[in-house]
């Protein structure tokens, strides 16, 4: 298996989401960057940005990938199309370090421009007091600026995390079933029974369905009663992957060997159903 870098810290978790996928089916098929880039038709340094998170691989580029894994490309395209609204959020909101770095850049500029202004027609030099204090002014300005911009930035990062968790849960749920509201929760139950070597609880028969945070129906009830009975609590089984669900994904993917990144896979069905 390879030894991939670590995915940058602020990257969306939908597209973290592919790219994790991506990694996994390359490594699946033993591919090299290179073999990949042949198989693919997109170059070895374009697959190297897409599978660090440098940048959202083109659509057309995860179904190459999928057709040279093996793989029904049609999961690996709904999570590209949920990763690209991560990704178009991502590049609309700047960073704070970026918002620092241009009003830095003014106030230098703002700087420069006073310290090589000309001298007054009537041939008096400003004392160097006087520059010294437009200095300190532009300096409180460009603090004061850079403060409103964290608050602003900070706020609209929050209401678009709120915003991103509902609008992932909802377009999750034209492929793994809606999210149970008030009152109308799907009752689910655990009827385990062991069939041709695999173990089944009589809510889902899948070998390879995609499951992550933010998704709801009937394979989610199925892994949780699988994780149940392997030892591992999900919280209640109610075909809603949450938190819970996912911590008991990863320590089973821990004990099987499995990267522990929490998303169930066609490796993690297979560690559930063995």
């Amino acid at each position: 298996m390879s030894r991939w870098k670590a995915l940058p810290a602020d990257l969306d978790p939908r597209v973290r989401q592919l790219v994790v996928r991506l990694r996994r089916l390359k490594d699946h098929g033993d591919l090299s960057m290179q073999r990949l880039a042949a198989k693919t038709g997109y170059s070895q340094k374009s697959w190297e940005r897409y599978l660090n998170g440098r940048s959202l691989p083109p659509r057309e580029a995860v179904e190459a990938l999928a057709q040279v894994g093996g793989e029904d490309p049609t999961r690996l395209l709904v999570l590209h199309e949920l990763a690209a609204e991560g990704w178009e959020k991502r590049r609309r909101v700047p960073s704070v370090a970026e918002a620092d770095e241009e009003a830095a850049s003014g106030a230098e500029a703002e700087a420069t421009a006073d310290e090589e202004s000309p001298p007054p027609a009537d041939g008096k030099v400003p004392r160097p007091h006087g520059r010294s204090l437009r200095i300190a002014v532009v300096a409180g300005a460009v603090a004061l600026a850079l403060a409103v911009v964290s608050a602003v930035l900070l706020a609209v990062r929050l209401t678009d995390h709120g915003t991103d968790n509902r609008a992932a849960a909802t377009r999750s749920a034209s492929s793994a079933g809606s999210l149970p509201t008030s009152g109308s929760a799907p009752a689910y139950t655990c009827r385990i029974q062991r069939t041709d070597g695999r173990w089944y609880a009589g809510n889902s028969r899948t070998q390879d369905a995609i499951l992550a945070q933010g998704l709801a129906g009937p394979d989610v009830a199925e892994a949780q009663c699988l994780l149940r009975r392997a030892g591992f609590s999900p919280g209640s089984i109610d075909g809603v992957y949450g938190p819970l669900t996912e911590r008991a994904v990863k320590d089973l993917q821990k004990r099987a060997g499995l990267p522990p990144d929490g998303i169930v896979g066609p490796h993690t069905w297979g560690a559930l159903r063995k």
